[in-house]
C-alpha cells in the first residue's frame, strides 16, 4: 500500500509539489492573523521578498514608500509587521514590555574558538542582557564620560594634524566618509584600550578591519531576514567545530586585535606584585577595558574573560560604524546647505570672541563648550533625523500572550519593529508648525521660537537614532562625545568643499547601517583667531 502511494506521488510530483507550495503560501498568508495588514503580495507569503529588498541595499526607501502608501502598519513578511506611528516606540521598546530581540541579531555575533560571543547588542536572552548591562553600565554613564575626554582629545588632535598634513597642505581629494571612519575606529581603540588601532596614523585600513566589517554587515543585513541561512554559512556547525580545533575558516580581525590588547593588559596586572600594586595597575588606565576588568573583579562568577572580550569586541563592531555614519551625515548636509554651514561657522566664531570657546592652537572644542552652542546642537540633531545610522527596523518578538500596539492586537511570536528612517519623517512630530519640509535638512525646526516645550520634547523623544528603552545603545554617550567634539573642532580648523561641486550627491549603501559612499571633499586650512 505504501509503495503504491509513493509510486503515485512520484508519478504525479508536479501536482504534489504545487499543492505543497500552495499550502505553504496559504499557511504563511494567514499566519497569526496578519493577512488583514497591507503590504507587498510576495511579502505576505515569503521572507524571500524581504531578503531581496534588503539585498538591493535601499530597504529604507522601500519601507518609507510602503508606509506613506498604506499607513501606520505594513506587513513586511509572513510573520513581520513594521510600525510607523511614534507611539509604537514606547509600546514596543518600553521597559517591562516582555519583548525579546528577533533572530536577526544572533547573525551578527562574532566567533572565537568556535564559540559565539553574544554581546549586549546581539543577544536575544533578556536575563543575560540585564546581567551584562548591570555589570558594565557605570562604564558608559554620562558622569563617567569626563574621564574619556582626554583620550578622545588625543585622537582629535592627531586627526586634525593628519588632515592638514595629508589633505589640506596637498589639496588632495579626501574620501571623507572613510576618513571619518578611521577617526571613529581609532577613538574606540583609544577609549577601550588606551591604544589606537592606527588608522589615522597610517591613513589605511589596518589589518583590513573596516573592510571586514563592511563585508560582515553586507552579509548580516539580508541573511538576518532569514536567520537560519546563517547556520549554512558563517555559523555552520562544521565551521565552528573546525574553528574550535584551530582550523580558521573565517577570520574576525577585530576579535584578534581585542584579544591581543586584553592579553597585554592581563600580563600587566599579573606582573604587578601585591594587592596594592594590582589595584594601582588596574586604576592607572582610565579606559573601558579597565572598567570591564573592574566589573570582572566585582562579579567574577558572571564577568568571565570571554565576556570581557565580548564587550571589547562589540565596541568596535557597533561603535565605529554608527559614529562615522553620523559624522558624515552632519558634514554632508552642512555642505549641501551653504547658509546653514556659514551660520554654524558664525556661531563658532562668536563663541570664541565671547570666550565661550577657548581659542586653542589646534582649534579643538571641549565637550562642555560644545554644549553651549545651540545651532551646533540643532545641526547635529537634524542630521540624526535625516540620516539615522541604522536603516532597518529594530526587530522585537511579541511575548506569547500577545499585546496591543497602536490599537492593534498582535499575537505572540510576531516580529514587530520601527525603522528610524520611517518614523523620523512623521509630519505631526517633526513639522508641527507646518513650516519646514519633512524631507529636507532644516536645523531651524529645532530652534523655532513658536515651538512649544511639549512639541520639542516630543521631537526629541521620537529621535530613534540610538534605539529606545532597555536596549538603547549603551555607547550612546561616547558617540555623542565624539560627534559634539569633532564637528566644531574640524569646522574651526578647516574649510570644506565638495571635490566635484557639480556632482555633490553621494550614494547610500544600506547594509543594516546606512553607509555613505562617494563623499569626496577637499579641505583648506582656516586662520584661527589669535594664532
Amino acid at each position: 500500500m505504501l509503495e503504491e502511494l509513493l509510486a503515485v506521488l512520484i508519478a504525479r510530483w508536479p501536482i504534489v509539489l504545487s499543492v505543497a507550495i500552495i499550502a505553504f503560501c496559504l499557511k504563511n498568508y494567514f499566519n497569526n492573523g496578519l493577512n488583514k495588514y497591507p503590504g507587498p503580495a510576495l511579502a505576505r507569503v515569503t521572507d524571500w521578498w524581504r531578503f531581496w529588498d534588503v539585498y538591493n541595499r535601499r530597504p529604507d526607501i522601500t519601507q518609507l514608500a510602503l508606509h506613506r502608501k498604506h499607513g501606520d502598519v505594513v506587513r513586511l513578511g509572513p510573520n513581520c509587521l513594521s510600525f510607523s506611528d511614534p507611539q509604537a516606540i514606547k509600546q514596543i521598546y518600553g521597559l517591562n514590555k516582555g519583548m525579546t530581540k528577533s533572530g536577526f541579531y544572533p547573525v551578527q555575533q562574532a566567533v572565537t574558538n568556535g564559540k559565539r560571543l553574544p554581546s549586549l547588542f546581539s543577544t536575544t536572552d533578556e536575563a543575560y542582557h540585564a546581567q551584562l548591562r548591570r555589570s558594565v553600565n557605570n562604564a558608559f554613564s554620562m558622569s563617567t564620560l569626563v574621564q574619556y575626554e582626554p583620550l578622545v582629545n588625543e585622537v582629535v588632535d592627531l586627526f586634525l594634524t593628519q588632515t592638514s598634513r595629508i589633505y589640506a597642505q596637498t589639496s588632495q581629494t579626501c574620501n571623507f566618509a572613510k576618513w571619518l571612519q578611521f577617526f571613529a575606529f581609532d577613538v574606540i581603540g583609544q577609549i577601550t584600550y588606551s591604544k589606537r588601532h592606527g588608522f589615522v596614523d597610517r591613513n589605511e585600513d589596518v589589518d583590513g578591519m573596516i573592510g571586514y566589517l563592511a563585508k560582515l554587515f553586507s552579509y548580516v543585513a539580508p541573511i538576518g531576514q532569514i536567520p537560519w541561512l546563517d547556520l549554512l554559512f558563517l555559523k555552520n556547525p562544521l565551521i565552528l567545530l573546525l574553528d574550535r580545533f584551530g582550523v580558521k575558516m573565517t577570520a574576525f580581525p577585530v576579535t584578534t586585535f581585542a584579544k591581543s590588547r586584553m592579553t597585554e593588559r592581563l600580563d600587566e596586572l599579573k606582573s604587578a606584585s601585591g594587592e596594592k600594586s594590582k589595584e594601582e595597575a588596574m586604576n592607572s588606565r582610565q579606559d573601558l577595558l579597565s572598567m570591564f576588568l573592574k566589573a570582572q573583579k566585582d562579579r567574577p562568577e558572571f564577568m568571565t574573560d570571554n565576556r570581557v572580550l565580548t564587550m571589547a569586541v562589540s565596541m568596535a563592531f557597533a561603535g565605529s560604524e554608527t559614529t562615522a555614519i553620523s559624522l558624515s551625515a552632519v558634514f554632508y548636509y552642512l555642505l549641501r546647505n551653504p547658509a546653514t554651514y556659514h551660520k554654524l561657522q558664525q556661531e563658532l566664531a562668536d563663541a570664541v570672541a565671547e570666550g565661550k570657546v577657548e581659542d586653542r592652537p589646534n582649534g579643538a572644542v571641549s565637550w562642555a563648550e560644545s554644549q553651549t552652542l545651540p545651532y551646533l546642537d540643532a545641526c547635529i540633531k537634524e542630521a540624526f533625523r535625516v540620516h539615522p545610522a541604522a536603516g532597518l527596523p529594530l526587530e522585537r518578538v511579541v511575548p506569547a500572550e500577545g499585546m496591543e500596539i497602536c490599537g492593534e492586537f498582535v499575537k505572540g511570536g510576531t516580529v514587530v519593529g520601527v525603522n528610524a528612517w520611517v518614523v523620523h519623517k512623521r509630519e505631526e512630530v517633526f513639522n508641527p508648525l507646518n513650516k519646514y519640509h519633512i524631507d529636507e535638512y532644516m536645523p531651524e525646526r529645532w530652534l523655532d521660537d513658536a515651538l512649544s516645550k511639549d512639541q520639542l520634547k516630543t521631537m526629541e523623544g521620537t529621535l530613534f537614532q540610538f534605539g529606545a528603552g532597555a536596549r538603547t545603545c549603551i555607547g550612546k554617550n561616547i558617540s555623542l562625545l565624539e560627534v559634539y567634539k569633532l564637528v566644531p573642532s574640524f569646522l574651526r580648523r578647516f574649510d570644506i568643499e565638495f571635490a566635484n561641486p557639480d556632482r555633490p550627491e553621494w550614494t547610500l549603501h544600506n547594509a543594516w547601517f546606512v553607509a555613505q559612499r562617494g563623499f569626496e571633499v577637499r579641505f583648506r586650512e582656516r586662520g584661527l583667531v589669535g594664532h
